[in-house]
């Protein structure tokens, strides 16, 4: 039950969206698939689920292709794609029934099921309602439990948090955690702190290309071994900033306003101590400094603006 793709391409005309990418998905894993908008990771996901037909390459889901087998990898997989479509005249139960129904569930197991799936995305509140009176959150919350309605060994997720206000992002984690723990899932998302909370490994894809695949420790210290960060600041906006240039190892200056300056250096280089010599010398009152972890936006800006 996971997910193998294999020097995956897609090609639009004169356009390559994807380009020779290979990756997989493993049972019980939570994968977040990351990148700028445009990157491919949408195009991706759709010939994973059998809505865009591949130029080059394999994808199975399940253990099926998705050229010579669509309808096993549909039966196969959850799918919320990027832009819900939902029928906004249906009330929840009624949508549910139907989605339920397009996978072969009857009668008492499809009506178990539906209950089910309202309690778990929390819809309880909301489930004699028509869709279309729903808010944006809640019309995610339908679109997540269509994607699990008949139990799918694989979930694809694209953008899967989009308009869920903070408590309701605090459920649906806990939603795609429980889910993972299963089930091979594959999620899209633009909010860092959710692939921090949930994932087990990261993938990001930029111009068609993967750039990094690994998981947030490989990928914290790889960044770390390229560099290091320290945020110093100062009472006062320096009068010469390129003072802080003659410390050992200082590769660039970053001036962040209001007496703060970020200073990177090269890798294995404590700047903390220097900074505070140098603060003496230059009779410069120091008020604060810390070294700076690499967050995953930083890194995901590093490797999207350098790479391809």
């Amino acid at each position: 039950m996971s997910i193998r793709i294999q020097n995956l391409t897609k090609e639009y005309n004169q356009q390559r969206a994807v380009n020779q990418i290979s990756l997989t998905v493993n049972p019980g894993e939570i994968v977040g698939f990351l990148g700028p908008n445009g990157a491919g990771k949408s195009t991706t996901m759709k010939i994973a689920t059998g809505y865009l037909p591949p130029t080059e390459g394999t994808v199975e889901v399940n253990g099926f292709d998705v050229r010579t087998q669509p309808m096993d990898v549909r039966r196969s997989v959850g799918y919320l794609p990027e832009h819900n479509p939902l029928y906004l005249d249906l009330y929840i139960k009624e949508y549910l029934r139907f989605a339920g129904s397009l996978h072969g569930l009857r009668g008492s197991e499809l009506s178990q099921r539906i209950t089910q799936m309202i309690d778990l995305v929390g819809l309880g509140r909301e489930q004699h309602k028509r869709i279309g009176q729903l808010s944006k959150g809640y019309r995610q919350r339908v679109g997540l439990a269509q994607a699990l309605i008949h139990n799918p060994p694989v979930l694809i997720l694209d953008e899967p948090t989009t308009g869920l206000d903070p408590n309701q992002l605090a459920e649906i984690r806990q939603v795609i955690r429980d889910a993972g723990r299963d089930k091979t899932v594959l999620f899209s998302t633009h909010i860092m702190q959710e692939v921090e909370a949930i994932c087990d490994r990261v993938v990001i894809i930029n111009r068609g290309q993967i750039v990094a695949d690994s998981s947030l420790n490989q990928l914290r210290s790889a960044s770390s071994s390229e560099g290091v960060v320290v945020v110093a600041e100062f009472e006062s906006e320096l009068t010469d900033p390129t003072v802080i240039s003659s410390i050992p190892g200082v590769e660039r200056i970053e001036p962040l306003g209001q007496g703060q300056y970020r200073i990177k250096a090269g890798p294995n280089t404590d700047l903390r101590a220097a900074i505070f010599r140098l603060a003496a010398d230059q009779n410069l009152t120091l008020v604060g400094l810390r070294q700076q972890e690499s967050s995953l936006e930083a890194i995901f800006k590093e490797l999207t603006q350098t790479a391809g």
